[in-house]
């Protein structure tokens, strides 16, 4: 299955989300921009914790929206990844009550559409 954007993540074992540095600053950015000359990939922690949330319970306006079949809640949030950067990215596999600020989740790739996406979920012990 393709993934939804190039240079987005690697599949590893573990999956990670794909960062940028500027070579000028050591800033991290994510996604990493197209432009090696500024920016140098980065692997990101496939770990980190839940630092915001919130429950999408309704459509959002169409268009864009372009769901793949009847809608039905999500949850959405902001991860803070030790060490890095903050990314947004969908919430997976989480009861909605169960969400709370500092939760450890780990990055896991899902289909959508077709395509594969990235999306956090809960820490499991091995």
């Amino acid at each position: 299955m393709d993934a939804i954007a190039e240079r987005l993540f690697e599949v590893g074992p573990p999956p990670r989300l794909i960062g940028g540095r500027c070579r000028a600053t050591g800033r991290l950015v994510f996604p990493c921009p197209a432009d090696p000359g500024r920016y140098e990939p980065v692997p990101l922690p496939p770990e980190g914790r839940i630092w915001s949330w919130t429950v999408q319970r309704f459509p959002p306006k169409s268009p864009p929206y372009a769901g793949t079949g009847p809608f039905e809640p999500f949850a959405i949030g902001y991860v803070e990844l030790p060490g890095a950067l903050i990314v947004e990215s969908r919430l997976v596999g989480f009861p909605f009550e169960s969400l709370k600020v500092g939760l450890p989740c780990r990055l896991v790739l899902e289909p959508f559409g077709g395509r594969l996406t990235f999306a956090f979920g809960p820490v499991e012990d091995p």
